[in-house]
């Protein structure tokens, strides 16, 4: 009984500290694991371009090549890179524009008016996901081929109406978070009831509260857009991964090397993302504290 007696248990905070201490090395390994699962074939992929995969000769002509946009000593024609990448970012800006013109009044409107009308656009939005890329071109193939004849041209911009569809489920995703996030009936029937039209309400008073469901659902858009490849490739147009693949057939090295370019510069958005969301979220805090103090 005496040595029972001297045996202390151990208090609650070293207990919760222990635990928070094998949490934290469990979360170190997992992403740790994660790290090197993703971080391998980048790395594979980076050491490609810059060692020759006969010779084994070491160089960087491959960036050389991207960056100062003369391929012609590596045997590769840089004009359709530097074509389809500016198709992509024109398709890119175009395609947002669409998807923001879209959803938000639609999905404002059926959140405030009719919660049905929003599961059955959720559902809508969510059919792309489902329906892979090459049955959709399917379908598109016959309305692009009369659109081009009758009304449009030929011009790659005009895929953003096929990219619009394609970034429906990612979009209206992120959009939705945003409005749950927030009271819009309230804050609406508020604005309202001070005088203010429904124009005003969706500009002045919903839209500054959705800028990073907005930002979110634009960024995520553009990194599907950037790498796009079956409907283009099917509908006869080039883009960017339409030119990465071509250029792989004269010199992987570079088509590599720019893949990883677009690899890098999705990362960055997203990376960008998280900061304008953070600086967002501290700006409003900040404003919040000014008004209580």
């Amino acid at each position: 009984m005496a040595v029972m007696q001297d045996v202390k248990p151990e208090q609650p905070v070293q207990l919760r500290a222990i635990r928070i201490r094998r949490q934290r090395i469990v979360k170190t390994l997992v992403l740790g694991a994660v790290a090197i699962f993703l971080a391998t074939p980048l790395l594979a992929m980076l050491l490609f371009t810059v060692r020759q995969p006969l010779s084994g000769v070491w160089g960087i002509e491959p960036w050389k090549a991207i960056f100062t946009g003369d391929g012609s000593s590596l045997g590769a024609d840089m004009s359709a890179l530097w074509k389809g990448l500016g198709v992509s970012l024109a398709l890119s800006a175009v395609t947002v524009v669409l998807m923001l013109l879209l959803l938000v009044p639609t999905m404002v409107m059926a959140h405030i008016r009719n919660k049905r009308l929003e599961r059955a656009i959720e559902w809508v939005s969510t059919l792309p996901l489902t329906i892979p890329a090459i049955v959709l071109v399917v379908g598109l193939g016959p309305m692009y081929r009369w659109m081009s004849i009758n009304l449009l041209s030929t011009n790659p911009i005009w895929l953003c109406f096929a990219y619009v569809i394609l970034v429906l489920p990612f979009a209206f995703r992120a959009l939705a978070v945003g409005l749950r996030s927030i009271d819009v009936n309230t804050l609406s029937e508020a604005a309202r009831s001070l005088g203010a039209s429904w124009p005003k309400v969706f500009f002045k008073v919903l839209i500054p509260n959705l800028w990073q469901s907005m930002l979110s659902a634009s960024f995520i858009s553009v990194a599907v857009v950037l790498g796009e490849y079956t409907v283009a490739s099917l509908l006869g147009r080039t883009n960017l991964q339409v030119a990465l693949f071509q250029l792989g057939q004269s010199n992987a090295q570079i088509s590599t090397a720019m893949s990883l370019l677009a690899l890098v510069f999705a990362t960055v958005l997203v990376v960008a993302l998280d900061v304008i969301a953070e600086h967002m979220r501290r700006r409003q805090e900040k404003g919040q504290n000014d008004v209580i103090g």
